[in-house]
């Protein structure tokens, strides 16, 4: 009843906005002053008041944004279906993973025709064995519009599976326990936490991440012990300080049980016999601020990734009994044109991921010497470790995309250098990865750097000026968009667009120092990079400006509205995804989730210097009363990363004060968050609209 009263209350907003039928008017948001003072400067917030998802109101302003969307956009509906029958006909219905071997059984997922989720299957000893069915997602997920299973993990003993479960979608699981033989669900039931378990080695012990409440944050390690009452499960570990949040793993070696502690800038690590849960862990060493580190083991020796003297890390050693850094001994030293970003241990080898010249690489080095790379054929890619558990092997498992390859699952023998493809991902309709093209180029900073793109186009475009282009970007956090495949992006591709990912400075492409100079008080070389490189697919031919559009999600909703303060004029459309726009009130209030874990990311605005800076170029407090090209933005009632208010107070400052009539659509999905729809052919929905928004601006049919 609720719900239905809040739903007329929406329509009747919206029929009041409107004042002819001939156009549709958008809904008006109320405004209701609120000062905001710091450090000496007052900011008013008209929209403030929207901090509230508990208040009618509201509910009865995304409604009624909601209702606005649909009725600007139903002339396109037809069209959405065709691209969302496009995409998910391209879209293999019964599939399965590559199986993986551990502790005796073969491990992989099923699909199976038109269901949205997967099953969760093993083999005992081969696959001629009979299958189990540990986990059916699909009938777990019926009734619930959103499905999340998080963190799938079995008992040493292979007879028990741990498994999260959240249906809202804001990243709160509550831990279950199936006995796979019997399929009986335990009574044991953990909520708030982040959907992991770690078993230890007694098969009765499992290790658990509690989040706050309010913040989300991971903050506490805990025990349960399976039949006994949750309420008197033990804190083996409280992470004090709010700017960490913490986890647990077990190491490769099933040897030991470690807790890890991180924040943007600091690692600590603490480490437990497997086979002793009553046991004390012990710190690997102690937290300093600056000094990064990661842990696994291998033999005698914890084998740790860490920055110490080494801006873009390297590889030691300690021995188990002495692991202050004191005692580390390098074991790949530092350098500064290669950024080292794993590695894996096994008997015979040490295979390292690194990244050279802005492109991943598979180094091998065995450990009686003969070091060598693999080779790979194409000019820009991915590759990555994939699931390698056994350490007496000489196989080596890896995956492989690009822009025009799907993701391939390989199996390279160390020692022949033969590989084998176990699979690639099959895309249906025809599709040639011949027909498609990608390469690497390069825009020119205004400071003079360069800065690359990875972009993707149908064989045959021509570069004449006249080409419909989408530019992607991210640019926070150190994480690097990597060129891979992607069949979303398909629908573009065969309508002659050419696709482009700007790895900008903020991400880590090009290493440590890539990220050092787009974060903090360098932030600002985030969003200048993504505008050159914006206008060197202009100046290039490429395509025009009537023809350019832009997408970013997160921190990447944040880049689009800061480069649309900065340079509206480049772009004929922005897709900003659900947008971090209010950076400085968002960055004061120490009760939102990840706020006080990311001050090391963004600055803490109680310090002056970094509110002042933060306020130049936050998104929501710059804009101004002029053209704005058209906008869809988007956002999930439940989003637990980018709270909904941030982008419909953006959304209701953008309609008081732009000077244009450019569409500005505002979709909130009000069942789901940051990840927007669970399950596989869900998701194409809101794809279906970003296309037509792209499409019908683009007049294309």
């Amino acid at each position: 009843m609720i719900k239905q009263i809040l739903s007329l209350a929406a329509i009747f907003i919206f029929l009041a906005a409107c004042t002819t039928k001939e156009k549709i008017m958008p809904p008006v948001a109320k405004k209701v002053a609120k000062e905001l003072t710091t450090h000496g400067d007052t900011r008013t917030d008209n929209y403030y008041w929207m901090n509230n998802r508990e208040n009618p109101e509201v509910i009865a302003h995304l409604e009624a944004e909601n209702s606005y969307k649909e009725a600007v956009m139903k002339h396109t509906e037809p069209l959405q279906q065709t691209i969302f029958d496009e995409i998910k006909s391209k879209i293999k219905q019964v599939d399965e993973s590559v199986p993986y071997k551990k502790a005796g059984y073969l491990y992989y997922t099923r699909e199976v025709a038109e269901k949205e989720y997967y099953l969760i299957c093993r083999k005992k000893k081969n696959l001629e064995a009979n299958e189990e069915i540990m986990l059916d997602v699909n009938e777990m997920a019926e009734g619930y519009e959103y499905f999340a299973l998080g963190g799938a993990s079995v008992s040493p003993d292979n007879k028990l599976v741990a498994y999260g479960v959240d249906t809202v979608s804001r990243r709160k699981y509550t831990i279950h326990f199936k006995n796979i033989e019997t399929g009986e669900i335990l009574k044991d039931e953990i909520p708030l936490t982040t959907g992991g378990t770690t078993w230890a080695n007694d098969n009765k012990t499992v290790y658990y991440v509690l989040k706050d409440d309010v913040t989300l944050r991971s903050e506490k390690i805990m025990k349960h012990t399976l039949g006994t009452p949750v309420e008197k499960d033990e804190v083996v570990f409280y992470e004090e300080d709010e700017t960490f949040s913490t986890f647990i793993y077990k190491t490769k070696s099933e040897k030991y049980l470690i807790i890890g502690s991180e924040s943007t800038l600091t690692s600590e690590y603490q480490f437990l016999d497997a086979n002793n849960p009553n046991g004390e862990f012990k710190i690997v060493q102690p937290r300093t601020r600056g000094l990064e580190y990661s842990v696994n083991h291998f033999g005698n020796d914890f084998y740790i990734r860490t920055n110490l003297d080494a801006l873009n890390f390297k590889l030691v050693k300690t021995p188990v009994s002495a692991t202050e850094k004191e005692n580390w001994k390098e074991v790949i030293a530092h350098r500064d044109d290669v950024y080292f970003s794993d590695f894996d241990i096994l008997k015979e080898y040490l295979v390292v991921t690194e990244r050279k010249v802005g492109i991943t690489q598979l180094r091998v080095m065995p450990w009686n010497g003969g070091e060598y790379y693999i080779d790979f054929e194409e000019e820009v890619y991915t590759v990555r470790s994939n699931r390698n558990m056994d350490f007496d092997t000489d196989v080596f498992r890896f995956s492989y995309t690009s822009m025009t390859t799907p993701n391939s699952i390989f199996d390279f023998n160390l020692k022949t250098k033969e590989r084998e493809l176990l699979k690639q991902d099959e895309i249906l309709g025809g599709f040639d990865k011949n027909n498609y093209e990608t390469k690497r180029i390069y825009a020119t900073a205004g400071d003079g750097t360069k800065i690359p793109m990875s972009i993707v186009y149908k064989k045959g475009v021509k570069k004449n000026g006249n080409n419909p282009a989408l530019i992607y970007g991210y640019g926070s956090y150190g994480y690097t968009i990597d060129p891979g495949f992607s069949l979303r992006r398909l629908p573009l591709l065969d309508r002659g667009f050419v696709y482009a990912i700007a790895h900008i400075r903020g991400g880590q492409i090009n290493g440590r120092a890539w990220y050092e100079d787009g974060k903090l008080l360098k932030k600002m070389n985030t969003f200048t990079d993504f505008n050159d490189c914006a206008q060197y697919l202009i100046d290039e031919k490429y395509t025009n400006s009537d023809k350019l559009f832009a997408m970013g999600g997160s921190a990447g909703g944040l880049l689009m509205g800061a480069c649309i303060n900065l340079k509206p004029e480049l772009y004929k459309g922005v897709i900003a995804a659900v947008p971090f726009v209010d950076v400085v009130t968002t960055m004061l209030d120490e009760s939102i989730p990840l706020t006080t874990s990311e001050f090391d990311e963004w600055g803490n605005p109680k310090i002056e210097e970094y509110y002042n800076y933060m306020l130049s170029y936050s998104p929501y407090d710059q804009v101004e009363a002029k053209v704005y090209p058209a906008l869809l933005v988007t956002t999930g009632l439940h989003d637990s990363q980018v709270q909904y208010w941030e982008p419909a107070k953006w959304v209701a400052k953008l309609r008081e004060l732009k000077t244009d009539d450019n569409p500005l659509i505002f979709h909130i999905n009000m069942d789901f968050g940051h990840g927007g729809a669970s399950g596989r052919f869900k998701w194409i929905e809101d794809t279906a609209l970003e296309y037509a928004f792209i499409f019908d601006e683009l007049k294309i049919e």
